[in-house]
């Protein structure tokens, strides 16, 4: 049996692990899964426009992915959450989104479950993302 091999995003991995005791990813034989990401910088502030949120989570799901050998195109399955007032996730979240997916992954569409929820890890979070990747047995 492959025993799970856990890793901290460089940068803010470590301050999340002291501070609320989880590990960004984990990576068993050729799956990789990864803890909801933010769209937040090293200090793991969010600043700026929605958009400019949305874009630096799909960078910190790159980024998190690469601590387990695994990139974007290696996704089967993206789960995003939505902090949403009004009961719809809404085009000002799904056109960044599907832009950043067909960015980062070409012609490849991966499974998606959207979620929209009333808060997130951080009072200023509006979207985090987490996602499954499949390495295939050549990795």
């Amino acid at each position: 049996m492959t025993e799970p091999q856990f890793t901290l995003t460089p940068g803010y991995g470590q301050r999340h692990r002291d501070l609320l005791h989880y590990s960004q990813a984990v990576r068993i034989g050729d799956r990789v899964e990864i803890s909801g990401q933010g769209g937040w910088d090293d200090e793991s502030r969010v600043t700026g426009t929605l958009e400019e949120e949305i874009v630096q989570a799909f960078e910190n799901v790159a980024r998190t992915l690469a601590t387990a050998g695994a990139s974007w195109s290696d996704v089967v399955s993206v789960t995003s959450y939505h902090r949403v007032a009004a009961g719809a996730i809404g085009d000002d979240h799904n056109r960044v989104m599907v832009e950043q997916l067909r960015a980062r992954m070409g012609e490849r569409a991966p499974i998606w479950t959207q979620v929209g929820v009333t808060a997130l890890g951080l009072a200023e979070m509006n979207v985090e993302i987490s996602v499954v990747a499949h390495l295939g047995e050549q990795r």
